[in-house]
């Protein structure tokens, strides 16, 4: 008994086109080691997201968050006048402060972005009764730390600044963004726009706990809260993809069924997207970034196996394989299952370039 026709040069051809279009996405969309090139014309640059998990006042030095890293002008100069600005914030200023950063006139955009951060965030000059660590003057002069920095003590050897989260009542998101405000002293500390285009380097880390801790947990320290304990996730999944898929093949030949071949080719799909998701996620346990690449393939191929599967179940609803050879109504089953597989598709392409939510 043969396949419908078209039914398997679909299921092949279709990863193909999808697997095409995916690879002109960022490979560093979800990079939590962030780096690279900003110009301040663009005025405003998301940089990551990232969950900090919650402190244990207990086990306060492993259960912190710390964000560390440089900032520097890409041309290898001291740019005295360049003071952009660095903001790390948590969603209940984030959003005001996103929101206000589409304003076509950046005088205004820079006023309404800062106007609720202006009443909690700590600067010596301007207001050194707040109580937030919010912002930072960058680039930094190249080899000294940031000049906001008041503890240098506190700052990450090597590093340029250094954050310290805590949250201790629950995980939260903070956001990291670079802004082409800065505050004017001679104008009573408002906000202004900078004016003047220049290439800054950043190179910013995100992580669970303190950096020089030797102990930390490699498969927790580099993610965000709601990614931990990901890669022992798709260990387990490996684990019984590798256990059933020779126990399938080994059926397969056996019994020559149409149904079980489908079901096999829809496996071997699931099989090859974990391979693809473990290497991402051990690279990323070590690194911060992973293997892009990998993580986009592993998830086009998760995709397709259950794609395969929801086909398989509307062949079986129909009786086909099962009550009788040939296979009725085609246009309206191969539509539904055409249906399903772009919605799954744009979903997981939304998620996958919506960095900020």
């Amino acid at each position: 008994m043969a396949f419908p026709p078209g039914v398997f040069r679909t299921a092949i051809g279709f990863p193909l086109v999808l697997l095409t279009f995916l690879s002109f996405i960022p490979e560093n969309a979800h990079a939590l080691h962030a780096h690279g090139k900003w110009q301040t014309g663009e005025f405003f640059h998301f940089v990551a997201k990232f969950g900090f998990q919650k402190t244990d006042m207990k086990d306060q030095d492993k259960t912190q968050g710390y964000i560390y890293g440089n900032i520097t002008s890409a041309t290898g100069q001291n740019l005295k006048n360049a003071k952009v600005t660095l903001a790390v914030l948590d969603r209940g200023y984030f959003l005001e402060y996103y929101g206000n950063s589409t304003v076509v006139q950046r005088d205004l955009a820079c006023t309404s972005m800062f106007n609720k951060i202006n009443t909690i965030a700590y600067d010596s000059q301007c207001n050194d009764v707040g109580t937030e660590d919010f912002l930072r003057k960058v680039p930094c002069p190249i080899g000294e730390i940031c000049g906001d920095e008041d503890k240098p003590e506190n700052v990450v050897q090597n590093f340029q600044f250094t954050y310290v989260i805590q949250d201790l009542s629950q995980p939260r998101f903070w956001y990291v963004s670079l802004v082409a405000c800065y505050r004017d002293l001679s104008s009573n500390c408002t906000w202004k726009p900078y004016e003047e285009d220049v290439e800054l380097d950043f190179n910013i880390w995100l992580v669970n706990g303190n950096p020089y801790a030797k102990n930390q947990n490699p498969l927790e320290y580099q993610f965000s809260f709601d990614n931990q304990d990901t890669v022992e996730i798709y260990l387990v999944f490996l684990i019984c993809y590798l256990c059933l898929t020779p126990l399938e093949i080994y059926a397969v030949n056996r019994q020559k069924h149409p149904v079980p071949k489908l079901f096999t080719v829809g496996l071997l799909f699931g099989l090859t997207g974990v391979f693809f998701n473990v290497v991402h996620c051990l690279k990323f346990a070590f690194d911060g970034e992973g293997v892009n690449s990998a993580a986009i393939a592993g998830g086009v191929l998760d995709i397709l196996s259950q794609t395969l599967l929801m086909l398989l179940l509307l062949l079986l609803a129909k009786g086909w394989a099962i009550t009788h050879k040939e296979l009725t109504w085609k246009p309206v089953i191969f539509s539904i299952w055409a249906m399903y597989g772009l919605v799954h598709v744009l979903l997981y392409v939304w998620n996958l370039v919506s960095t900020i939510h």
